[in-house]
């Protein structure tokens, strides 16, 4: 009976040690992170923004004088070419104006062949009287009744060359607004929009804003029309490079180049949650999708896709760079005098180096320029370092200064990949 127990004993006792051994094997093991070395490379800083695909041009067509659509010639989405009737409006009543106008015209010509007739008879019977009135023939009252009857008819003469003048504008007028009954195609294009249908009645531009009827784009030039923060304009420059993805081709990058800035912000958002943008341009290369359009032959891109744009700003040769992810701000990590000197709300980057001892030291860097994956480190940091690159849980919450690790090493590249 005693041998049972006495080996229950021993059992125990065996158990006991073996736990304790792995217990203290774990907890000089440290925890696991992954580590790289500061790697020297070109880093190009790129400046994320989403945005719209739009047509580089697109016409808004709007009549210049009002009535209803009696001839509708295209639909959306057609292929138009310049000068192509597009559509007309009722002509009725533009016709009897220029016939009015004609007919008044007809009217005043007529006026200033009885104004020119008489005029000539006038200037007679002055010009007579004047050499009778310098001979004492006739009367100074004569003489000058004389001259008011002549001056009178010549004003009147020109009275009535200025109704001709008035009425040949008119007519002039009226014939122009004739001919913008019929709406033609002002470029070559396709019909991205259309607003009316045929019976439809428009208001002309010539009365108010006049009512849109259609828009023509020309697809063979396509841009992203992107929103940036004021953070970040001032870093972006005309004819700056950017690599543009498409929602509706995953995995393809295409090339774009900066074409246009906005000078005015654009403010998004609440009076107290305002956010303030600037429009930006990106025009897309033809080249980097020549390939889709042998294929379908036709442009790719729609007007409203969704699209993602990398704008390329500046490019810093041999920088020394690390994975992003190595950087925290953790506060708790600086010192209190350092919390004293800089104020709460300044931010301080820092990395976790592993000493030869495989403990950790919060390291305080500057850092510069960044793309995706790396950021240039300005301060802080030698090539034979070693970067804690993560897990980002370690990072940011649970290493602290001198904490016990177990590191292993990967290229950088792999470290930011992760």
């Amino acid at each position: 009976m005693k041998k049972p127990i006495l080996w229950i004993i021993i059992a125990a006792v065996v158990l006991i040690v073996v736990l304790v051994v792995v217990g203290k094997s774990r907890s000089g093991k440290g925890v696991e992170v992954t580590v790289t070395s500061p790697v020297t490379k070109d880093i190009t800083e790129i400046i994320p923004a989403n945005g719209k695909i739009q047509p580089v041009v697109e016409v808004k067509i709007s009549p210049d004088v009002s009535g209803e659509i009696i001839v509708l010639n295209v639909k959306e989405g057609d292929q138009v070419k310049a000068g192509q009737v597009l559509l007309q409006i009722k002509r009725d009543q533009y016709l009897s104006a220029r016939d009015r106008m004609k007919a008044a015209l007809n009217q005043a010509k007529a006026q200033l062949a009885q104004q020119d007739a008489k005029f000539q008879q006038i200037e007679l019977s002055y010009n007579r009287n004047m050499s009778l009135y310098e001979k004492g023939a006739i009367s100074q009252s004569e003489y000058e009744s004389s001259v008011s009857e002549y001056s009178m008819a010549k004003e009147q003469l020109n009275a009535s060359r200025f109704n001709v003048q008035s009425s040949e504008a008119g007519l002039a007028e009226a014939e122009e607004s004739l001919s913008k009954t019929t709406i033609f195609a002002p470029m070559n294009g396709v019909v991205s929009k259309l607003y009316v249908e045929r019976g439809e009645r428009v208001v002309g531009t010539s009365q108010m804003a006049g009512t849109e009827m259609l828009r023509i784009a020309d697809f063979e030039k396509m841009e992203v029309l992107v929103d940036v923060n004021e953070n970040d304009i001032v870093r972006i420059r005309k004819n700056d490079t950017a690599l543009v993805e498409v929602d509706a081709y995953p995995g393809r990058k295409f090339e774009g180049v900066v074409t246009q800035i906005a000078n005015s912000a654009k403010n998004i958002g609440s009076a107290l949650e305002q956010v303030t943008n600037f429009e930006v341009k990106v025009y897309i290369l033809p080249s980097s999708y020549a390939d889709l359009v042998q294929n379908s032959r036709t442009n790719p891109f729609r007007p409203g896709m969704s699209a993602s744009v990398s704008i390329q700003t500046e490019t810093r040769p041999n920088a020394l760079a690390i994975p992003i992810q190595c950087i925290t701000t953790r506060a708790e990590l600086l010192s209190d005098s350092l919390k004293l000197e800089l104020g709460p709300n300044e931010l301080v980057e820092q990395v976790f180096v592993v000493k030869n001892d495989n403990t950790v030291q919060a390291v305080r860097i500057k850092s510069g320029l960044q793309d995706h994956l790396h950021i240039e480190i300005t301060e802080g940091l030698t090539k034979e370092d070693r970067v804690v690159t993560g897990p980002y849980a370690a990072i940011s919450k649970t290493l602290e200064n001198g904490t016990k690790v177990t590191p292993t090493t990967k290229s950088s590249d792999e470290s930011a990949a992760d």
